[in-house]
């Protein structure tokens, strides 16, 4: 059965197991999440379910027209996961129902924007001598040799925007699962800052 669920990242924190140890974990507040939408591979082509996360009062008429064909309110964020599971329009997902602890989860989010920065900041490059009269400190060194090859190659390492990308983290334990109060807490840190969307699913790959 593949699990998924959207949430938001409340914090991090620390909690100790029987032995005594600390454990960073991060607390991620999740769903409930309205399934809107049941695609099948008859319809779609593929197979998935849509969800609806957050409602809002905030909302177009095409937007709302998609949760008014299934009676629930509208919803701020939409999203599909694959699964081979059939869900009911207007059903109701708790992040308990789906999780326990010990899962292996794959979370993906947007990590934090750091805004434009120079080469060494950006990808970890060596600066200059630091003497008055070397002329060169912290910039990105030469583009291109000369006449040959008269380009600049893609991939170059040069300054850029930094940060602000879609980053996923593997193989999280869940630590704890919580149904009353919407919290999912995992092993280690997660991408993005609080409050931060989040989305959480079965891991795709297994550690040895």
């Amino acid at each position: 059965m593949a699990k998924f669920m959207l949430g938001r990242k409340a914090g991090m924190t620390q909690i100790f197991d029987e032995n005594g140890l600390a454990i960073p974990v991060t607390v991620i507040a999740c769903g409930p999440l309205t399934v809107v939408q049941n695609k099948t591979v008859e319809n779609e082509g593929y197979q998935a379910v849509r969800v609806g996360y957050e409602e809002t009062k905030k909302a177009n008429r095409p937007h709302k027209g998609q949760f008014d064909k299934v009676g629930v309110k509208p919803m701020r964020i939409l999203r599909e996961f694959h699964t081979d599971e059939s869900y009911e329009p207007g059903q109701v997902i708790a992040v308990d129902e789906m999780f326990e602890i010990g899962d292996a989860v794959d979370v993906s989010g947007t990590s934090k924007g750091k805004g434009y920065q120079g080469a060494i900041r950006r990808h970890g490059m060596k600066r200059g001598p630091s003497s008055h009269g070397s002329k060169f400190h912290r910039k990105a060194g030469p583009m291109s040799s000369a006449s040959t090859p008269a380009k600049v190659f893609k991939g170059k390492k040069l300054p850029g925007q930094l940060g602000y990308k879609r980053v996923t983290v593997l193989n999280l334990a869940v630590v704890q699962v919580d149904g009353e109060r919407h919290f999912l807490v995992v092993k280690g840190a997660v991408p993005g800052p609080n409050g931060g969307l989040l989305e959480i699913k079965t891991s795709v790959k297994t550690k040895k």
